[in-house]
Order: C-alpha cells, then structure tokens, then sequence
C-alpha cells in the first residue's frame, strides 16, 4: 500500500518542453556562421596586431606621446562639434518642417534628404570650390583668400553630410507628439514659446541624445572628407589610413583602428541600450485634434529664413556639382564641354562605373535578405541570446568603416591555414586573398544589413505572433513561414532595407578603399583619385553619374513598394504552408 501511494503522491503535472525546431537550430548557425565571417574574424585580426608589442606601444602612446594626444584630442573635438551642430540644425529643418505653416514642404524635405544619397566627395568637392583660397564666392565675389581646409572645413562638410540623420529623427517624433498637450497648455494660460520650453522641448530629450551620439560616432569614423578637406588636421581614421597605405605599417594602422574602435562602439551601445530605453510616452491612443502650426510672423519668419538659407547651401553645392561636371574648370574657366564625361565614360571611368553598380546590385539583395532573418530571429524564435544575435548583426554599422577595411585587409589578404590544410583560396582576384569583387561585395553586405535588420525588427514587432503560429499548426517549418507568412507580411521594410544597402553601397568609400585591386575599381576611389590629382570637373561627372544611378535605381524600388499592397492577408496561406 505504501508504494502505491508514493507513486501517486510523486506524480506531478510535468510542463512539456517545446520540441526545438531543428530548421530554426540550422538558420541560426548559418547566420551566426555569416556574421562570424563578414564581422567576427576581421576584427579578431585588428585586435590581434593591435595587442602585439608593436601595436600595443603605439595604443599606449595615445597617452604619452603628444603627436598622438593631439590626433586623439582632434579627432574628439570634430565628434563633438559636428554632434551639437548637426543636432541642433537637423531639429530646426524638421520643427519647421513639421510646425510651421509654408507651402513648398516637399521640395524642401527632398533638399534635406539629398546628401543621404550623395557620394561622399561631393559635399567636400563643392565646398572647396565654392570657399576655397580661389574659390567662386570667397575670391571671386570678395577677394578674400581663405583656407577653407582643416577643422572648420572639416566641421561644415560633415554637418552638411550627416544633419539629414538628425532630421529625419526628429521630424518622426515632432508628427507623433500629440496635439492634445498643446492644446492643454495653451488652455492653461501658456503662451507658445512657454509650451515649447516646457512640454514639446522635453519629449524630445532622447531624440536630442540619439541624434547626437549618432553623428558624434558617423563624424570620428569618417575617413573621405578628412582625406580631401582635412588639410593639417589629422583625426584617428585618417591617422590609420595613412599608417596601412603611406607607412605599410600593419600594427600602427591596427592600433589606431583599435583606439577609433573603441568610443564609436561604446557610443553606439549607450544610443541602443540606454537612450533607446529611455523613451517618452507621447501618444497613448488615437492623437486627438488637430496640430497647431506656428502662422504667426514673429516666429515664423525667422525660422522660415533660416530654413530657406540652408536650402540655398545645398542647392548651390548641388548646383556647382552639376555645373562643374559641364565646365572645364569651374570658376577658372567656364567654357561648357562634355569632356568630362567622355573621360568618366571611358576606360577606367566606365569599367569603374559598371563594376561598382553590379556589386551593389550582388549585394543588395543579400543585405536585405540577411537583414530581415535576423529581425526573424530575434523577435520571432529566440527567447536566449537574441540581444546577443541584435549587437552581432548591428557591429556593421558600429564599427567604423576605416577598421572594418583593416581587418579585411589583414584577415583576408593571405590563405587561413588549419593543420597542413589552406582554406579561403583566392576568390577575389589579383595578387591578394578576398582583394577584389568578393571582399567588396562582403563588405557592401555587412555594412548593409543593420539598416534592414532595424526596420524588420520594428515591423515585426507590430504583426501578432499567432499568424505565424497559424502557419506553423498547418505544417509548415520555419523557413517556410518565414518564407510565405512573414516576408510578404514585412515585405515594405524589406524594401526600405534595400533602397538603403544600395544607396549605402554605392557611395561608401572608408572600408573599400584597402582592399580594392586594378581588377575590381569602384567609382568612390576614383572620385578621390581625381580629387587628389586636381580633376576637379572629373569628379563632378562622376559625382552627377553616381547620383543619377542612386536615385534611379532607388525610384525603382519605390515604385515596387507602392506599386502594390503592403500588408497581405493570412488567410490564403493554408495550401503553400
């Protein structure tokens, strides 16, 4: 009687575990494998020439050497500037855009979302021109000879660059402020501009953090406008491109990579996991009335005039762009000719043109692809280490082009020898392992899919889980409702993620620019070939070509994304799951 009633009084209720979906197990390792080998291994090599004894003495020489002191401290000073800057100018074009009433609103967002899609020298090329010691405005309208290179050249072409980050961050969050709160504190005796300081100021606090940690880590990791306009004023990411390129010193490039490396990814870690948590509630239903633009002339004038300045500034840089890919030299002699062109469409020019459009286009899809199944995974089918899967699939954007260009370089430039056997065998042509068209392309792609990986994870999160589950208790595996349930489901941030890894592929120049060969030219080193050697007009033609493609080809997929429905219906789902 006693075993019996042991028997029954140990007999608990077991909770069954949930069977592990080996397609899930397998996709997991495939991505993981992918990152490892497009991220992982080339910082690992970055690391490990930088804690060698001869990168470990210049990491320490940050402190005590004063040369290396200074490029630290300047490269610091040009994140801070361009971060107050950029932030305070993007917030005004988007408090504008949003809360004052002016016709000619789309024109000017188009003009604030221009240098997105602009090749790096463009900005930087135009400047020079315009404001240069001869340049059109500065000699030729006032006889004065500045020297436009160094920091406040530096801080203006960068600002110029990088404010549209600030501006579209704050223009999504001034159209979701709630109008109600205005119009509270207009009820409670509030004038405007005391509502402003006190309730709308306030719940763009972590828009104001984000934005400028944002362009702080864009603004030290940048390496082509340092390259053209920098001058005297040397930062870390110029520092190590010289090292690798002019030095051949393979150790003092690492190490100034890893000293680069360092506060670009704690900065990006604070904006993902602290400012990212600290958000503010300011739409809690249905937003009720209607927004109050400013009308009044005391406000509106002033913040209108500025707006329409700024736009002045891009339109003339864009203009002189335009206008010195027809002259012969803008501003020196302005006879109108083609020949630029027929250089650029030539030879080297077109090969160059043709090789950088057909790897974007190789690796766009790819980009998105990845992109959207680690969005997958990390909302959809892992509970553990999907925040660890989210940083390893964001290091592209983290980490600074110039350090993901040295790790390739490094990992990548001889044979992997495991035990007497040699894995990798040269695929990317030319005399260095990875050194061409695969390298590139491998690099477009793990730039690209953060991009993607951020708008999937959004959408996924606003679709209900139990249309997947649906799938699932019809029989189908995971790929399978990845394939037929969720992609067409997320299928507008699917797009977005490949207008952008296009867009960014095209004119990225930072970590390409060690590992290209004569086998494989991209139009971005071209355009710094010509700036550097005083073709000016050759760069501006391809600064136009470069620009024209970009745009069409991003057009193209706009209209893939409104030439049908976003969103599908689950129900016909039943016979392909």
């Amino acid at each position: 009687m006693t075993a019996p009633a042991t028997a029954a009084g140990n007999s608990r209720p077991r909770t069954r575990r949930k069977a592990v979906d080996p397609t899930t197990v397998g996709v997991v390792i495939l991505v993981v494998g992918i990152l490892a080998l497009l991220i992982i291994y080339p910082l690992s090599t970055v690391f490990v020439q930088a804690l060698g004894p001869v990168g470990w003495e210049i990491v320490t020489s940050m402190i005590t050497n004063p040369v290396n002191r200074t490029i630290v401290g300047n490269t610091f000073l040009l994140g801070l500037l361009v971060g107050v800057i950029g932030t305070a100018l993007g917030f005004l074009l988007a408090y504008v855009q949003v809360m004052v009433r002016f016709k000619g609103k789309k024109i000017m967002h188009l003009l604030c979302l221009l240098p997105v899609v602009s090749p790096p020298f463009a900005v930087a090329t135009a400047v020079i021109t315009l404001l240069g010691r001869r340049g059109i405005v500065t000699y030729g309208l006032f006889g004065w000879e500045t020297n436009i290179y160094g920091l406040p050249g530096l801080v203006l072409v960068l600002v110029l660059s990088f404010f549209p980050v600030a501006y579209m961050n704050f223009k999504g969050m001034l159209e979701n402020l709630d109008p109600a709160l205005d119009d509270a504190a207009a009820n409670l005796g509030a004038s405007r501009w005391r509502a402003f300081w006190r309730v709308t100021l306030p719940m763009l606090v972590p828009g104001f953090a984000a934005s400028f940690l944002l362009l702080f880590v864009e603004a030290i990791a940048d390496l082509a406008n340092p390259l053209v306009i920098g001058g005297d004023f040397t930062v870390l990411a110029s520092r190590a491109f010289i090292a690798i390129t002019g030095e051949y010193d393979v150790a003092a490039g690492s190490a100034y990579s890893l000293v680069l490396l360092m506060p670009a990814v704690l900065v990006f870690l604070v904006q993902q996991y602290w400012v990212a948590r600290k958000s503010t509630v300011t739409v809690t239903g249905k937003p009720a009335g209607a927004r109050r633009q400013l009308t009044h002339a005391s406000g509106r004038v002033p913040l209108l005039a500025f707006a329409v300045v700024v736009g002045l500034v891009v339109v003339g840089i864009y203009a002189t762009v335009l206008a010195g890919a027809f002259t012969s030299i803008l501003g020196i002699n302005n006879t109108f000719t083609l020949d630029n062109f027929r250089y650029v469409l030539s030879g080297i020019g077109n090969e160059a043109i043709a090789d950088t459009t057909v790897l974007a286009l190789i690796a766009t899809p790819v980009a998105g692809l990845l992109g959207m199944l680690i969005a997958w995974l990390v909302v959809r089918k892992l509970k553990r280490g999907n925040g660890l899967l989210d940083f390893l699939g964001m290091l592209g954007l983290a980490v600074p082009g110039t350090v993901i260009g040295i790790g390739y370089a490094i990992a990548f430039n001889n044979p992997l020898i495991i035990g007497n056997r040699m894995f990798l065998p040269a695929l990317g042509g030319g005399s260095a392992l990875f050194g061409g068209a695969i390298a590139i392309v491998m690099v477009y792609v793990i730039r690209s899919v953060p991009s993607g990986q951020r708008s999937g994870i959004a959408s996924l999160k606003q679709i209900d889980p139990s249309i997947d589950e649906a799938a699932a208790s019809l029989g189908a595996d995971s790929v399978t409702t990845f394939r037929k349930v969720t992609l067409p489901l997320i299928r507008p941030a699917f797009l977005s993620g490949l207008i952008y890894a296009f867009a960014r592929s095209m004119t990225t120049l930072s970590p390409i620019i060690f590992i290209t060969t004569p086998q494989t030219r991209i139009m971005t080193k071209q355009i710094l070939a010509e700036v550097d050697a005083g073709r000016f007009g050759n760069a501006f033609a391809f600064c136009t070509l470069l620009l024209i493609i970009v745009v069409a080809v991003m057009g193209l997929m706009s209209l893939l994304v409104h030439g049908r429905s976003d969103v599908r219906t689950a129900t016909n789902l039943g016979g392909g799951a």
